[in-house]
């Protein structure tokens, strides 16, 4: 089976019981089945729409149910993310400027170079290739750190930056306590600089979100959306409206995780007030800040407090925008996964189905290396009427 996974599902089962010398009556009686159900599924005629039923299939032929996808053995991602993750935690344990350690035998960057790599390092996450920027972010760390350490002004923001995709990264990749390092790094640097500062509290407000600091992070995030905001709203200038935009989303969202719907729903407010000033389209400071994204945030607090029929209503509001598909890959799916977190709230796996469908459409590194989207993807597959491809995908990851 070299060109194996160009072959479908039923021909795979059927290849295996030839190699296990199984006729379809003596498998289909070790697993319970008709000799007709066999003959179809290995036609094709039968899709194999159920987990289960994949990892009985699998337990009678003696292989890993993946193979009968094509897939390999290991469940992807799994073990690659473990690694990832710890060589970031490696390059988060340097201390070689100040330790006054040899430098490594490569070229320091010059500070330009290094923001054009940094700007690259976020480009690659908003389109969520997270593996990709996994493999990135070790080196560039050092990278940064090396550029710091001999450009101390104009290496700055650089290294703020490569620290604000690093712990975005592990956000998503469920190591919030890692993440905290990065951010706790960027917001050392950033000191002294209020742009650089309330940049780097996003992130700060994610890390705290994420290890269930909910109430420490409105408090944090208020600060640090105030600070930066512009004396007069009208005279404010789109960047620093997006920050201070992005923070009171933040503040929100951590309102919404301790239940607080009246303070979440005030700051919402206060956040598409700034957002119809800078309006859709734009990106500044990695934000995508904007009406869709204050449409996406309301969707997000939803959940969070546990309003189905408020999020789906929300998120109905944002796909319709122009600025939708403005948004970053990374930033809709997202999204996409707190809806279907809602559907399955509701005790509705189809919708739920449907829209993790369109997710991994989107981006499937978020249901195949973020661990909210694989929960979401077992809770949906535990269905009968989940869809084929999700099954497919389910047993890939060994979830389910």
């Amino acid at each position: 089976m070299d060109s194996g996974e160009l072959l479908p599902v039923g021909r795979r089962v059927a290849y295996w019981r030839g190699r296990r010398r199984l006729s379809q009556q003596v498998f289909a009686d070790r697993l319970g089945k008709s000799k007709s159900w066999v003959d179809k599924v290995e036609r094709g005629v039968r899709s194999l729409d159920r987990v289960s039923t994949l990892h009985d299939i699998a337990a009678v032929l003696r292989i890993d149910a993946a193979v009968l996808l094509g897939r390999e053995v290991q469940p992807a991602g799994v073990t690659g993310r473990g690694e990832g993750v710890e060589r970031l935690r490696v390059a988060l344990s340097r201390y070689d400027i100040a330790l006054g350690r040899p430098a490594v035998r490569r070229p320091v960057l010059p500070a330009v170079e290094l923001a054009r790599q940094v700007a690259h390092a976020w480009t690659t996450f908003q389109h969520a290739r997270y593996p990709q920027v996994t493999e990135l972010l070790p080196g560039l760390l050092a990278d940064a750190g090396r550029t710091f350490a001999g450009e101390p002004v104009a290496g700055r923001a650089p290294l703020v930056e490569a620290y604000r995709v690093t712990a975005s990264l592990l956000v998503k990749l469920g190591d919030p306590s890692l993440a905290w390092l990065a951010v706790d790094r960027a917001m050392n640097v950033a000191t002294g600089d209020p742009t650089l500062v309330a940049a780097a509290a996003v992130q700060l407000g994610q890390v705290l979100r994420a290890g269930g600091q909910s109430r420490v992070a409105t408090s944090a995030m208020l600060t640090a959306a105030y600070r930066i905001a512009p004396p007069v709203v009208e005279f404010g200038l789109p960047p620093e409206l997006s920050l201070c935009g992005t923070l009171l989303v933040q503040a929100a969202l951590a309102a919404a995780g301790h239940g607080d719907a009246r303070t979440a729903a005030d700051l919402l407010d206060e956040a598409a007030t700034l957002a119809a000033r800078v309006d859709d389209g734009q990106d500044h400071h990695r934000t995508g800040f904007g009406p869709t994204a204050v449409d996406v945030a309301r969707a997000a607090a939803a959940v969070e407090l546990g309003d189905t029929a408020e999020a789906v209503t929300w998120h109905d509001t944002a796909v319709r925008r122009d600025g939708w598909r403005w948004l970053p890959a990374e930033h809709r799916a997202a999204h996409l996964i707190d809806v279907a977190r809602a559907h399955l709230h509701a005790d509705d796996p189809i919708s739920a189905g449907r829209v993790l469908v369109e997710a991994d459409r989107i981006a499937p590194a978020e249901i195949r290396h973020r661990p909210a989207g694989r929960d979401a993807l077992a809770q949906v597959v535990r269905d009968p009427r989940a869809p084929t491809t999700l099954v497919h995908l389910a047993v890939a990851l060994g979830v389910g």
